[in-house]
């Protein structure tokens, strides 16, 4: 039973409010009031956890370990009132075939219909067109009780860099989201690329372009920024990016598609005038009533909602503070509508820094919940998720 003990350890300590796994690293942050936030180390020492819970309560949980630059990728799920999570499995079948450098090219996960988990992920080895780096895709076979082998869906859009995503429907689509240049001719010219599945998984058909106007008014893409791809409870397919228009317009923006990834409409969320690549990530998630995404611009974290099935944005809301360092942020809410925005604080390349978090009530207020967690390893991300009873939980 790999891990066994650090799983258990996980859930006892889960019923305290703040809890830090490392000895003498403790949390700071005022608690008063609801919701309480809980702080905890991903378990087996992983690193970049991705979480997701699914219609009936479970808590699917994935993370990377090993060397940063050819780790392994495991998963693992809670189901409600359960004591411990799963024993481990290894998701990649090729043996340190992921990568974790630079915070951006970690995988994802997804669930789609019945709640069967997809994961995504940038290869570590060059074995793709042209010797790139393949985009790899592998799902949870039928029985639950293991991956199937991973496979390259990259068939056209060579010149894999920063991150790339997954997501799934409860009508069996699945897609494959990355940006990449098969001329290689710079970041202005990227485009974000999707590979769609309309058999959950089975099959994928050839990528083709995302970013409508790129031939009118090209966007480009943040090289080493990540993305993220999700779709909402009526199946339309969102895409969060970084722009790099002209190579100096970082600016984030958010693709829609209400026909299953055929046509997309663009939005911009927020603009930044920067002459390089801040290796970024965006967040999208969904709530019950709208979606939600976070981005960083200029060192500070934000979120705003997004109208079901459509492409207006609300204002942005940042948390208190002049920001500087924040980065990597992640946004979920709860069933009372209040909001948790986490992200870590001070990391940079090969630096690891600390949790960050603020919650808001519904209208964007910001509460007395709030902390900091010194000890956020390198290369390291933050996840989090909502319980039933309101409560948010944070994992780096």
């Amino acid at each position: 039973m790999i891990g066994q003990n650090l799983f258990r350890r996980w859930i006892i300590l889960a019923g305290i409010s703040v809890v830090a796994l490392t000895p003498g690293v403790a949390a700071r942050g005022n608690q008063t009031g609801h919701p309480r936030v809980t702080v905890l180390r991903t378990p087996q020492g992983g690193i970049q956890p991705q979480v997701a819970v699914d219609a009936r309560g479970v808590l699917h949980l994935l993370y990377f370990k090993g060397d940063p630059s050819c780790g392994d990728i495991y998963y693992a799920r809670k189901a409600p009132g359960a004591a411990e999570f799963s024993d481990p499995i290894r998701v990649n079948s090729q043996s340190g075939c992921a990568i974790a450098m630079g915070s951006v090219r970690g995988p994802q996960l997804a669930l789609g219909r019945n709640g069967r988990v997809h994961v995504a992920w940038m290869a570590a080895h060059p074995e793709g067109p042209e010797r790139a780096a393949p985009m790899l895709y592998t799902r949870l076979n039928d029985t639950k009780s293991a991956f199937e082998p991973e496979r390259n869906v990259m068939q056209f859009a060579t010149g894999l860099d920063g991150g790339a995503s997954v997501a799934a429907d409860k009508f069996g689509n699945v897609y494959v989201v990355w940006h990449a240049n098969p001329q290689h001719n710079g970041e202005a010219h990227r485009r974000v690329w999707v590979a769609w599945s309309s058999d959950e998984g089975k099959t994928f058909a050839r990528e083709i372009p995302a970013d409508p106007f790129i031939e009118q008014e090209p966007t480009g893409a943040c090289g080493c920024c990540g993305m993220r791809a999700l779709t909402d409870e009526g199946g339309t397919l969102y895409i969060f990016y970084r722009a790099a228009t002209n190579e100096i317009h970082r600016d984030t923006v958010l693709l829609v598609s209400r026909d299953y990834g055929r046509h997309f409409v663009a939005e911009w969320v927020a603009k930044w005038e920067l002459n390089a690549c801040p290796m970024s990530t965006d967040f999208i998630s969904r709530t019950r009533l709208n979606t939600l995404i976070a981005w960083e611009t200029a060192g500070q974290v934000f979120y705003a909602r997004v109208a079901p099935g459509g492409d207006k944005i609300s204002e942005a809301v940042a948390p208190p503070g002049p920001g500087g360092d924040r980065k990597h942020p992640v946004v979920v809410s709860n069933a009372r509508g209040e909001i948790l925005l986490a992200w870590t604080d001070g990391t940079a390349w090969q630096r690891g820094g600390s949790v960050a978090w603020q919650v808001f009530d519904e209208g964007g207020r910001p509460l007395s919940q709030k902390g900091n967690l010194p000890g956020l390893p390198v290369w390291d991300l933050v996840a989090a998720f909502a319980g039933t009873d309101g409560r948010f939980t944070i994992l780096y």
